[in-house]
């Protein structure tokens, strides 16, 4: 039998990893190939980094993402880029006293991006397999590309929604 320990130095170090990535995020996979049937992977996200809007929709399948550590806004667009919705959800640490949820599910036909809103914030994202990379993510054609200034122009402004949008 095979038992895989997540300890938080595990989370930790993946954190560190990510705030020395150029994208300043870092993922690592559970899952063993491509075939598995269920891809499992943490991904440690900086505040500061910036996911391209996307969907599924080449690889149609629903895409589930579990906050283990800090807060996280999704943000779900139209097929013009205009803000549809903004949730928040965080790890237990944080739900309860936010009140929000601890994960989300998303469609994949649904434009979507994820912002973390605090430092060492790390995602569970779960996806049926088998994975096929060469229709993994449908990038939003309104959206800049990532690594770029304009994207970290684009970036600023999600978080100054998401920041307008909430309570906390």
């Amino acid at each position: 039998m095979i038992v895989q320990s997540f300890s938080p130095e595990y989370l930790v170090s993946l954190v560190k990893k990510g705030e020395r990535a150029p994208r300043r995020r870092q993922h690592q996979n559970i899952h063993v190939d491509y075939e598995d049937p269920c891809q499992r992977f943490f991904n440690a996200v900086g505040v500061d980094s910036y996911i391209r809007p996307h969907r599924h929709s080449l690889d149609p399948k629903d895409e589930t993402l579990i906050a283990v550590m800090g807060v996280f806004a999704l943000i779900t667009f139209d097929d013009e880029g205009l803000i549809q919705a903004v949730v928040k959800f965080g790890s237990e640490k944080f739900a309860a006293s936010l009140d929000v949820g601890v994960g989300v599910n998303i469609s994949p036909d649904t434009w979507h991006t994820v912002v973390a809103l605090v430092d060492g914030s790390v995602l569970l994202e779960l996806k049926a397999g088998p994975f096929n990379p060469d229709a993994a993510k449908e990038a939003a054609p309104w959206a800049p590309e990532e690594q770029t200034a304009a994207g970290l122009d684009y970036h600023s402004m999600l978080m100054e929604q998401v920041i307008s949008r909430s309570s906390w």
